[in-house]
């Protein structure tokens, strides 16, 4: 099988049409940093390395605090200006941002591939995503901002700075930009940073044809050591969105403590799926299949299988032929110049690559026992290319209490399956993690399945199939550290992102209280 890069696909090809479809917002080839409504040359220069063979594909411009400092108090400004405008003005910028998005789709997808290692599927959907999703925004959000308290009409107000959005390298369409172009429906200005591990080139194309419409959009490139705090304690910050790892997560919100500033984190936990009782192996045969998609580096990825113990057999003749099954390799090299079909490519880096080789290790090393371990030589590449990092599905049983995969979650395609014997082990062991954005409980009775779901701590729990974030009206949030703030989806997200009545409570989880919507 000979595998190559079509010459429209390439690297330097797809890096060209980007520039060439919004020139302002590039210097010499290298992306330049969005600020009081001008890009800007700016900032010390990083080189980009791209998973999926190790090249430098890009540089990023990294910017020091002062200057994200001024950027902030020039969105501020921005952000007074944008609050003034109609709803139909906003609707009409958004639309504009849409649709020239929806132009250059395929090379959104492309930039995708290219900068955080998705296959070409995953990528098209991550674009997809956003475009649709603002769309159904776009028609429903005025009825958001318009509701009856007690009654009566109340109409919602933007908030009184703009949004600043730090979120993770995974999803930069349909999380980031998404976001940002509902929170401007909304009224207010944004300001985002550029994720430091990928993703630069694609969110500078898509926040240029936001300028180009007339959308007061701020986008930062820099270490989050050095702009983290004037992007989240800013006092001209309105609210802040991020998406990433308790760990980060944690120190922004002890950054947040004093403020009283509206926010949204959400972060990660230890998603789950318990089986008690089941007997559906070909219906599980096809969810554990799709589970792999983009080498589970997503939120509501489900790397933890909870098993009844006279289960466990039936359950591997199922797992098994799957994980031994799963396609990995270059995103873009396939046959006949078409994009291969892969369940996942690279993960975002060499170094965690490594890491998650040194995870599996450290279980190993304490008494996990290999139920597959496969190898990276199984991958599709092409010929002499640097695969350092690609990482080989890995399923390990019983993890050790002394390793991190027992309650951490991988953010990769490693699994592990614990065995349990009653139903409060079940439970334990799928409330590992303190906290879980989704979670799955497998059963053939499904009210009594329905009836452990209560003692799941996930926000989302889906009875014989899986839950994910959803899309449109659907609320998204987590349980226990997994989330901390407002809840987000639909109205959700429109009321995270605006001022609503006196003494207003939102639905999320709060120092004072926690109030959650049906989900």
């Amino acid at each position: 099988m000979t595998l190559r890069v079509p010459d429209h696909h390439t690297a330097s090809a797809v890096l060209s049409r980007a520039i060439a479809a919004v020139p302002e917002a590039f210097d010499d080839g290298v992306p330049r940093n969005l600020i009081d409504r001008r890009w800007q040359a700016v900032g010390e220069r990083a080189p980009q390395v791209t998973p999926v063979d190790g090249t430098v594909f890009s540089q990023l411009p990294k910017i020091d605090a002062a200057t994200a400092q001024d950027a902030v108090r020039a969105a501020a400004r921005a952000h007074q200006a944008w609050a003034q405008t109609t709803f139909e003005q906003r609707r009409d910028a958004v639309t504009s941002a849409v649709e020239a998005m929806s132009q250059v789709r395929d090379d959104l997808a492309l930039l995708l591939a290219w900068e955080i290692g998705k296959p070409w599927k995953a990528a098209c959907a991550d674009v997809d995503r956003c475009l649709d999703g603002v769309r159904w925004y776009a028609e429903h959000t005025e009825q958001m901002l318009n509701q009856d308290v007690e009654g009566a009409p109340y109409k919602r107000q933007p908030l009184p700075g703009p949004v600043s959005n730090i979120a993770s390298w995974n999803y930069p369409m349909s999380v980031l930009v998404h976001a940002e172009l509902v929170q401007l429906l909304a009224g207010n200005a944004v300001i985002a940073k550029t994720p430091t591990q990928g993703g630069a080139v694609t969110l500078t194309v898509a926040h240029a044809l936001m300028a180009r419409a007339g959308l007061p959009a701020t986008l930062l490139s820099g270490d989050g050591s050095a702009l983290s705090d004037p992007l989240v304690r800013s006092p001209e910050v309105g609210a802040l969105a991020f998406v990433g790892g308790r760990s980060n997560g944690g120190k922004i919100a002890a950054q947040l403590v004093d403020t009283g500033k509206r926010h949204m984190l959400e972060q990660e936990g230890l998603n789950t799926w318990g089986l008690w009782e089941f007997s559906d192996w070909d219906g599980l045969s096809a969810h554990l299949r799709k589970g792999f998609e983009y080498a589970k580096q997503r939120c509501t990825a489900y790397p933890r299988f909870v098993v009844q113990r006279k289960l466990v057999d039936k359950f591997l003749a199922t797992y098994l032929p799957v994980v031994q099954s799963v396609r990995f390799g270059h995103p873009l090299a396939g046959e006949n110049g078409e994009p291969p079909v892969l369940d996942f490519g690279p993960l975002i880096s060499a170094a965690k690559a490594a890491e998650l080789e040194g995870r599996v290790a450290e279980a190993l090393r304490h008494g996990a026992v290999p139920l597959h371990h496969g190898d990276r030589s199984q991958g599709h590449f092409l010929e002499g290319q640097d695969v350092s990092a690609y990482a080989a599905p890995v399923t390990l049983l019983a993890p050790p209490g002394a390793s991190r995969l027992m309650h951490e979650e991988p953010f990769g395609p490693v699994d592990t399956v614990v065995v349990v014997d009653t139903e409060a082990e079940l439970l334990a062991q799928m409330n590992a993690s303190n906290g879980a954005l989704v979670a799955t409980v497998a059963c053939d009775d499904e009210s009594f399945a329905a009836e452990l779901a209560e003692s799941v701590q996930a926000f989302k729990v889906g009875i014989n199939k899986p839950r994910s974030r959803g899309d449109r009206d659907e609320p998204f949030g987590g349980r226990g550290a997994s989330w901390k703030g407002a809840f987000v989806g639909g109205q959700h997200l429109v009321h995270a992102v605006t001022q609503g009545p006196p003494g207003e409570q939102l639905y999320g989880n709060f120092p004072g209280y926690h109030r959650y919507p049906q989900s």
